[in-house]
């Protein structure tokens, strides 16, 4: 796909900065065709810390931007790779290939569907580089290959979260396809069917559109909601099984699951006291709402229906999200406030349930951005608002 002179160029500039070579480049020259070198030196920039295990090969081709930046990223498509299992499997959206390429070393007959002719061209040539040489291409739009697909054990579908303007959407009835209006479709086809969904929507809202949901996934990567997943099955139970997941830089991944039931029936007590730690869990548990149940998993007392923050007098090292040691605590009282704040001019602002914004309770603090020390509004159990003055004890992210 690439002349030998644009090869070398790429080869030589991988590591250049993707403005300068832009403007420096010379878009009439024979030899080079610049606009294919820099669309491949920027992709390979791009996935860096994106695809790790691809970023070092001469021979993987990159697609535009958007698409680069719709894929997953290597540790979400090697976690989806992790619940599928049987001997064939379809991905239906294949864009760029980062997900069919780590899910289908699992499968001994593999299909990879995608409308746009050039991702399929790339696609083609990655698999080969990748060694995926039973992988199968079809360019072909997901709806009408379904229509007259032959059933498989695995069917994969990302849709397209971008409206006919180009504009971001989120709910399943706007995306393409419309997982609605196909979804007993692809039950036909397929015992069971992985759907990807955008991390902005509402999980109740889908769960209650989506049929023989057996289990959902919440799949955060440093502490950012990246993926909801959402297992159809055709033996699902009555009520999906959600599961919690964040990857963070060092150690293993986060992973604690529960159901709805069981977190709406749990009976707790909260608390306005304040012990030696606080812990405030990952964004896959506050996307999830595990916020009862947890305190089962964990000797933990939660602060307010709605603070979503909890404390204990001992370390709970292993908790599932932020652990901060509390060095002092302060009501709003002007004169208690004022006492409180004395020698802190930098520090992080937070808040959980708390009338304030960020920026509002930063500007009325009188404290910039920055050093080590967190302060962090919230509301107790009594109703009572309070500021928090924090040190980070485990930094997980």
């Amino acid at each position: 796909m690439q002349n030998e002179a644009t090869q070398r160029f790429i080869r030589e500039h991988r590591f250049d900065d993707i403005r300068e070579l832009a403007l420096h480049s010379k878009t009439g020259t024979e030899e080079i065709n610049f606009p294919q070198a820099l669309t491949q030196i920027e992709g390979r920039q791009t996935i860096e810390k994106k695809i790790p295990s691809w970023f070092q090969s001469d021979e993987i081709m990159y697609p535009s931007h958007l698409a680069l930046e719709q894929c997953s990223s290597e540790a979400t498509a090697r976690y989806k790779a992790s619940l599928l299992s049987g001997s064939s499997f379809a991905d239906l959206t294949g864009g760029f290939g980062v997900d069919f390429a780590f899910i289908a070393p699992k499968f001994k007959e593999t299909y990879y569907i995608e409308k746009q002719p050039a991702l399929c061209k790339i696609a083609a040539c990655n698999f080969k580089a990748l060694g995926l040489h039973s992988a199968k291409i079809e360019n072909a739009d997901a709806r009408d290959y379904l229509q007259q697909m032959h059933p498989v054990d695995v069917i994969f579908i990302d849709p397209g979260r971008r409206s006919d303007t180009g504009q971001k959407v989120s709910a399943i009835e706007d995306c393409e396809p419309d997982l609605i209006a196909i979804q007993d479709l692809l039950l036909e086809k397929a015992e069971n069917v992985l759907i990807k969904l955008s991390p902005m929507l509402d999980i109740s809202q889908a769960l209650a559109v989506l049929k023989n949901v057996a289990e959902v996934h919440v799949v955060s990567l440093e502490n950012e909601c990246k993926e909801l997943l959402f297992l159809l099955q055709k033996n699902a139970g009555n009520e999906a099984w959600i599961t919690c997941v964040n990857f963070s830089k060092t150690g293993e991944p986060q992973k604690i699951s529960f159901n709805r039931t069981e977190e709406k029936e749990c009976r707790i007590d909260y608390t306005s006291q304040i012990e030696k730690y606080l812990y405030e869990p990952n964004a896959s548990i506050l996307k999830a709402g595990f916020f009862k149940g947890i305190t089962r998993s964990y000797p933990i007392c939660k602060l307010h229906p709605d603070s979503h923050l909890y404390t204990s007098s001992q370390l709970v090292s292993d908790f599932p999200g932020r652990i901060f040691q509390v060095e002092a605590s302060s009501s709003f009282n002007k004169n208690a406030l004022k006492i409180f704040l004395q020698g802190i001019d930098h520090a992080h602002v937070s808040i959980r349930n708390f009338p304030l914004s960020v920026a509002a309770l930063r500007k009325k603090l009188k404290v910039k951005e920055g050093g080590e020390m967190f302060l962090f509004a919230t509301t107790l159990a009594d109703g009572k608002h309070i500021i928090l003055k924090l040190m980070k004890y485990h930094a997980i992210f």
